[in-house]
Protein backbone atom coordinates (compact mmCIF):
# COMPACT_ATOMS: atom_id res chain seq x y z
CA UNK A 1 0.00 0.00 0.00
CA UNK A 2 0.75 3.63 -0.41
CA UNK A 3 1.14 6.42 1.62
CA UNK A 4 -0.73 8.59 -1.08
CA UNK A 5 -3.82 6.50 -0.58
CA UNK A 6 -4.35 8.18 2.94
CA UNK A 7 -3.03 11.70 1.73
CA UNK A 8 -5.15 15.16 2.16
CA UNK A 9 -3.73 17.15 -0.05
CA UNK A 10 -1.76 20.41 0.66
CA UNK A 11 -4.86 22.17 -1.02
CA UNK A 12 -7.23 20.60 0.94
CA UNK A 13 -5.75 20.69 4.34
CA UNK A 14 -5.35 23.85 6.85
CA UNK A 15 -2.23 25.14 7.25
CA UNK A 16 -0.20 28.43 8.25
CA UNK A 17 2.58 30.20 6.18
CA UNK A 18 5.73 31.37 7.93
CA UNK A 19 5.28 34.71 7.76
CA UNK A 20 1.58 34.64 9.52
CA UNK A 21 1.36 37.17 12.90
CA UNK A 22 0.06 35.12 15.91
CA UNK A 23 -2.92 36.76 15.51
CA UNK A 24 -3.73 35.43 12.14
CA UNK A 25 -2.49 32.12 13.24
CA UNK A 26 -5.16 32.42 16.37
CA UNK A 27 -7.67 33.33 14.03
CA UNK A 28 -7.42 30.99 11.29
CA UNK A 29 -6.69 28.31 14.03
CA UNK A 30 -10.33 29.46 15.54
CA UNK A 31 -11.96 29.04 11.58
CA UNK A 32 -10.32 25.70 10.88
CA UNK A 33 -11.40 24.27 14.37
CA UNK A 34 -8.37 22.35 14.64
CA UNK A 35 -5.83 22.21 17.49
CA UNK A 36 -2.69 21.99 15.48
CA UNK A 37 -1.61 23.49 11.69
CA UNK A 38 1.39 23.06 9.82
CA UNK A 39 3.33 25.70 8.87
CA UNK A 40 4.54 25.72 5.50
CA UNK A 41 7.73 28.26 4.38
CA UNK A 42 5.82 30.90 1.67
CA UNK A 43 9.11 30.73 -0.34
CA UNK A 44 9.67 27.57 -1.11
CA UNK A 45 6.63 24.90 0.40
CA UNK A 46 8.66 23.51 2.66
CA UNK A 47 7.22 22.26 6.12
CA UNK A 48 8.78 24.35 8.84
CA UNK A 49 7.06 22.51 12.05
CA UNK A 50 3.73 22.72 13.58
CA UNK A 51 1.96 25.08 15.60
CA UNK A 52 -0.82 24.03 18.56
CA UNK A 53 -3.09 25.97 20.84
CA UNK A 54 -0.99 26.05 23.69
CA UNK A 55 2.04 27.66 21.46
CA UNK A 56 -0.10 30.26 20.90
CA UNK A 57 -1.59 30.39 24.67
CA UNK A 58 1.87 30.99 25.77
CA UNK A 59 3.04 33.50 22.88
CA UNK A 60 -0.10 35.56 23.74
CA UNK A 61 1.53 35.78 27.63
CA UNK A 62 4.92 35.82 27.15
CA UNK A 63 5.37 37.93 23.62
CA UNK A 64 2.23 39.93 23.85
CA UNK A 65 1.54 40.54 27.29
CA UNK A 66 -1.90 39.38 26.81
CA UNK A 67 -2.30 42.42 24.37
CA UNK A 68 -4.34 41.02 21.17
CA UNK A 69 -3.38 44.26 19.56
CA UNK A 70 0.76 43.05 20.24
CA UNK A 71 -0.19 39.86 18.80
CA UNK A 72 -0.38 41.21 15.15
CA UNK A 73 3.19 42.57 15.16
CA UNK A 74 4.91 39.63 16.65
CA UNK A 75 5.16 36.28 13.64
CA UNK A 76 4.39 33.05 14.39
CA UNK A 77 8.07 31.73 13.64
CA UNK A 78 9.08 33.76 17.16
CA UNK A 79 6.86 31.24 19.28
CA UNK A 80 8.66 28.33 20.57
CA UNK A 81 6.67 25.14 20.05
CA UNK A 82 6.18 22.46 22.30
CA UNK A 83 6.40 19.71 20.06
CA UNK A 84 6.40 19.59 15.86
CA UNK A 85 4.74 16.74 13.98
CA UNK A 86 8.11 14.93 12.70
CA UNK A 87 7.14 14.69 8.75
CA UNK A 88 7.65 11.65 6.50
CA UNK A 89 8.69 11.35 3.02
CA UNK A 90 6.00 10.28 0.38
CA UNK A 91 8.09 7.13 -0.04
CA UNK A 92 7.76 6.50 3.91
CA UNK A 93 6.82 2.55 4.28
CA UNK A 94 3.44 1.69 6.09
CA UNK A 95 4.78 0.59 9.42
CA UNK A 96 6.92 3.95 9.76
CA UNK A 97 3.74 5.95 8.92
CA UNK A 98 1.51 3.78 11.40
CA UNK A 99 3.99 4.21 13.91
CA UNK A 100 4.26 7.89 13.71
CA UNK A 101 0.68 8.23 13.80
CA UNK A 102 0.66 6.83 17.62
CA UNK A 103 2.55 9.57 18.33
CA UNK A 104 1.12 12.77 16.60
CA UNK A 105 -2.64 12.91 15.60
CA UNK A 106 -1.46 14.29 11.62
CA UNK A 107 1.79 13.07 10.16
CA UNK A 108 2.71 15.99 7.72
CA UNK A 109 3.90 14.03 4.45
CA UNK A 110 6.82 16.18 2.24
CA UNK A 111 8.60 14.90 -1.06
CA UNK A 112 12.35 14.42 -1.63
CA UNK A 113 12.57 18.39 -1.89
CA UNK A 114 11.20 19.26 1.71
CA UNK A 115 7.92 20.38 0.17
CA UNK A 116 5.36 19.96 1.95
CA UNK A 117 2.32 18.07 -0.06
CA UNK A 118 0.10 17.08 2.29
CA UNK A 119 -0.79 15.14 5.66
CA UNK A 120 -2.33 11.94 7.23
CA UNK A 121 -4.81 11.83 9.87
CA UNK A 122 -4.55 9.50 12.48
CA UNK A 123 -8.30 9.28 11.71
CA UNK A 124 -7.86 8.47 7.87
CA UNK A 125 -5.70 5.43 9.21
CA UNK A 126 -8.42 4.47 11.55
CA UNK A 127 -11.30 4.62 9.28
CA UNK A 128 -9.40 2.80 6.69
CA UNK A 129 -8.81 -0.34 9.62
CA UNK A 130 -12.44 -0.36 10.28
CA UNK A 131 -13.26 -0.44 6.98
CA UNK A 132 -10.71 -2.97 5.73
CA UNK A 133 -10.44 -5.61 8.88
CA UNK A 134 -12.93 -4.70 11.73
CA UNK A 135 -16.03 -5.05 8.95
CA UNK A 136 -14.78 -7.88 7.03
CA UNK A 137 -17.03 -11.15 7.00
CA UNK A 138 -15.84 -13.24 9.22
CA UNK A 139 -15.79 -16.91 7.77
CA UNK A 140 -17.55 -19.87 9.58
Amino acid sequence: MNILFFLTPKANCAHLHDDESIREALERMEIAGYSALPIIRKKDGSYCGTLTEGDLLWAIKNLCHMDMKQAEAHSIMEISHHKDNVPVSVTTDMRSLFSQALEQNFVPVVDDRNTFIGIVTRKSIMQYYLDTVVHQPQSV
